[in-house]
């Protein structure tokens, strides 16, 4: 059997990107080796979002190169060939994102497929690269915004989104294998099926219209979380809540909201009604008190006075929102706004952040005080000799906190339990299981 050597670098919209190569490979015939010295050929699948993304894809190439010699290279970062093959010229072949024919191709030509594949050996869900209880669903490619720090459309193209009835259907098996936690990902959730003018599909003999809230409440009458990432805020998102009140998904809404200095986000090419935004997730919260609001967030973008970052600071104490993320600024090359005036010392940056970040460290601390004494349905990750490592509703994973749980206790990964919380942190919880 020829084995595949893979790496998969960055977002979970990669990720689902990698898997389905594997899936491939696995469905021809192909090994996986968990090392470089185990394989015939290795893939990479490369980020290139930001510079410190690039450099992280570049090393990964040479490490693979140095180390094993027979690479091919995929992703975002493979849409930039010439860089590619300037930094390691003896790579194999260079595909860019959402080319799976292309490396498809790349590896048959270089390590051809044995005569009989055995599909056989395939799960049904397909070959996953997150732990069997959770599954990350993408359900559209590419993107319709030009935000000036973005190059996601010229490297993913505009949005295309995947038939309501198609997703639903991967959403079912994934529940049949074991799958606990949905986590729907895109680049641009809220505006699915809008390419496809929210045509109506099929799933299961019922039709189902192509768009955002179809989707939710459909995949909300599976036994498994739902959780939603990178929604936008558009007018049709409010009718997201009452689902999320009613208990079909959970109350936790991942929407990137870059700022809160108006002239920033319109530099941003960016919704800029910050005063609109905070009305909406007020609106929100009365409907459905549980509500948890992830959001990320740039600092030290061109141009960003001192005034401007206080405006988001400002934004930030008023939103209280639970689960934040930031950057400092980076040039991205390709970008429009490398363009703007008013580039950022590094220094400055860095500062803001470390200030952003300690004003959020409060807001996170008190909320999570507030939780103190609740009892919370989590989700099991991980069994240790003297813990459990476990999630709430308002925690997704990777990017969030746990609910940590001192002491051996009997459960396993994917195992829903009840516990009561006893203490909090800055962004995790402690808690002890509820026993009957």
């Amino acid at each position: 059997m020829p084995r595949i050597g893979f790496v998969s670098l960055g977002c979970p919209k990669a990720t689902v990107d990698s898997e389905r190569i594997l899936t491939q490979l696995r469905a021809e015939g192909y090994g996986l080796a968990p090392t470089y010295d185990k394989a015939d050929l290795v893939v990479v699948n490369t980020c290139g979002f930001i510079d410190a993304a690039v450099a992280e894809s570049l090393e990964a190439i040479g490490e693979a190169v140095a180390d094993h010699g027979r690479v091919i290279v995929t992703g975002c970062l493979g849409a930039r060939a010439d860089l590619v093959r300037d930094a390691h010229p003896r790579v194999l072949a260079v595909t860019g994102p959402q080319a799976y024919a292309e490396v498809m191709e790349a590896v048959h030509a270089h390590l051809p497929p044995p005569e009989e594949p055995f599909a056989s050996l395939l799960p049904p869900q397909g070959v996953k690269l997150t732990p069997r209880h959770y599954a990350y669903l993408k359900i559209s490619e590419g993107c319709n915004h030009r935000c000036s720090f973005c190059i996601i459309p010229s490297l993913r193209g505009d949005l295309v989104s995947r038939p309501v009835g198609e997703v639903m259907r991967e959403a079912e098996r994934l529940v049949e294998a074991g799958v606990r936690e949905l986590l729907v990902v895109s680049q641009d959730t809220g505006a699915y099926g809008l390419d496809l003018r929210y045509r109506t599909d099929f799933w299961n003999g019922r039709p189902l219209r192509t768009d955002v809230e179809s989707l939710a409440r459909a995949m909300g009458g599976l036994p498994a979380w739902v959780r939603l990432h990178y929604v936008y805020p558009y007018p049709h998102v409010d009718a997201l809540i009452p689902l999320m009140a009613e208990g079909l998904i959970l109350p936790y809404l991942d929407m990137p909201l870059q700022h809160g200095s108006p002239r920033v986000l319109k530099a941003m090419r960016r919704p800029a009604a910050s005063e609109k935004v905070l009305h909406r997730i007020a609106r929100w919260r009365e409907t459905c008190p549980d509500l948890v609001v992830r959001s990320t967030f740039i600092v030290g973008f061109p141009g960003e006075t001192e005034e401007d970052f206080a405006s988001l600071l400002e934004f930030l104490h008023t939103a209280r929102l639970d689960r934040v993320g930031c950057f400092a600024y980076s040039p991205v090359a390709g970008a429009a706004a490398n363009e703007l005036p008013g580039h950022l010392p590094e220094a400055v940056r860095e500062e803001r952040l470390e200030r952003f970040m300690a004003v959020q460290a409060q807001i996170s601390r008190a909320k999570l005080a507030d939780r103190v004494g609740q009892r919370l349905t989590v989700l099991v990750d991980e069994v240790e000799d003297d813990q459990v490592i476990a999630r709430s509703y308002a925690d997704a994973p990777e990017i969030d906190g746990n609910v940590l749980i001192p002491g051996a206790w009997d459960v396993d990964p994917g195992d829903f339990i009840e516990v009561d919380v006893t203490g909090a942190g800055d962004h995790d919880l402690w808690a002890r299981p509820v026993e009957e």
